[in-house]
């Protein structure tokens, strides 16, 4: 019973929507309604306000770490991967939300650094070096998801976390099959490169097939 009450008290935190309440708040309409239409602080950033953008940052890595955090301090580790891995459904799938929220990367890294700090951390600099050398945000995602399982089972020796790690990997890669796409066609926009973000935005919501970006 313990880990059906975490998974789903892990879901309702998951699903807390930062990226819209804070914008809706600040008077800033709705988020899902400018650029690539996400949720996350990306797509938040582009509203100008930076402040906005790292609350919700916080708010949506927060939540994945918080949920794994409290179980596994109140009730045990078990329950705190379970905890960890709902939150980060409940933010890609948000039932307030219809079920259409982000990509999830900032709540599963939030909960990977919760579950295991060597594997958080292991996904945390990957994510940097990549970002630094390439600067496609979603590859460097991408690339430090599938680094995260390697990290828990061969440098934390942690199979729990290491489980973990691949369940969020293969549900966060699914969720960015689109930017797959665009990194095979060179089309995919890179950190920095507002113009080519705003073009493939504009053509993303022509289509409407683009999901929404974290």
């Amino acid at each position: 019973m313990s880990l059906q009450i975490a998974t789903v008290c892990g879901y309702l935190l998951g699903s807390i929507p930062f990226g819209l309440v804070l914008t809706k708040m600040a008077g800033l309409g709705d988020i899902r309604k400018i650029g690539s239409g996400n949720i996350g602080a990306t797509n938040v950033l582009r509203t100008g306000n930076k402040t906005l953008a790292l609350l919700t940052l916080i708010g949506d890595c927060g939540k994945g770490a918080a949920a794994a955090l409290l179980f596994t301090h109140f009730v045990g580790p078990e329950q705190g991967i379970f905890a960890g891995a709902a939150a980060v459904v409940g933010h890609m799938f948000p039932l307030w939300l219809r079920f259409k929220g982000g990509k999830g990367v900032a709540t599963t890294l939030g909960t990977l650094a919760a579950v295991n700090w060597v594997m958080g951390l292991v996904a945390a600099l990957t994510w940097l070096v990549m970002a630094v050398i390439f600067r496609y945000s979603s590859l460097s995602a991408l690339v430090a998801l599938a680094v995260a399982p390697l990290a828990a089972f061969y440098i934390a020796h942690d199979t729990g976390a290491g489980w973990l790690a691949l369940f969020l990997a293969v549900i966060v890669w699914g969720a960015h099959h689109t930017n797959i796409r665009r990194l095979i066609k060179g089309t995919e926009p890179k950190i920095g490169d507002k113009k080519k973000a705003a073009a493939q935005d504009a053509a993303d919501t022509e289509t409407e097939t683009e999901m929404p970006i974290n």
